[in-house]
């Protein structure tokens, strides 16, 4: 049986450990295509945050101390730039819904659907209520890419939480831990594109630890 997969952000501590580790498979009950990645794309230049200037897209401005940064985020190919800039976007707007503490964040059900919108705002719900925030750069890279047609699409991806760190809400205390393999996180996602042509998230899995990501 398939388990939805939660959204891992950034190495979130309780009681000194992480508060995730792998999670298992999503099914949001596509009858489209229902494949997640396939070929790689060759990264060109490293960059912060998609700016948010597509029409209608939410304007998100994460806290001073939070940074995400997507290394090698653009391939050159306008319709896989697309898809990788709606990916960009779902990410901040997560790490933004956790560092304010909002699971019913009205960004989040724009950038995701199905299965996998219920996950992300069970996931923010959860850190909030145990008292946590984030702070800290999370760097994505590594970026995958399959444009399957007009309407879906895979991405795989990896975040460096090395420099991502779990915050305690009430006092501000930052609960730095020991980088090990366990910083590094590989997300397999599946998108489709709705009708006001934003690429929605419909599924995504993660594994802590993956060789593919670690340095």
């Amino acid at each position: 049986m398939k388990r939805r997969a939660l959204p891992v952000t950034a190495a979130l501590v309780a009681s000194a450990a992480l508060l995730l580790t792998a999670c298992g498979g999503g099914d949001d009950g596509s009858k489209s295509n229902d494949k997640i990645v396939g070929a790689a794309t060759d990264g060109t230049k490293g960059s912060a945050s998609p700016s948010a200037s597509v029409t209608g897209r939410p304007e998100i401005t994460l806290p001073s101390d939070l940074t995400d940064t997507f290394d090698g985020w653009k391939t050159g190919d306008p319709a896989k730039d697309a898809v990788l800039d709606d990916v960009a976007r779902r990410v901040d707007v997560t790490n933004y819904a956790i560092a304010q503490g909002d699971p019913s964040l009205q960004a989040l059900s724009f950038y995701y659907s199905g299965g996998a919108l219920a996950d992300a705002k069970d996931w923010v719900e959860s850190i909030a209520k145990d008292g946590y925030s984030i702070t800290g750069t999370n760097r994505y890279y590594n970026a995958k890419i399959d444009v399957f047609d007009s309407s879906s699409a895979g991405v795989v991806y990896c975040e460096d939480q090395s420099k991502a760190f779990a915050k305690v809400r009430k006092t501000g205390k930052v609960l730095k831990t020991e980088v090990n393999d366990d910083a590094y996180v590989i997300y397999t996602t599946r998108l489709e594109k709705n009708k006001q042509g934003v690429w929605q998230t419909t599924k995504l899995t993660s594994e802590r630890g993956s060789k593919s990501c670690t340095p």
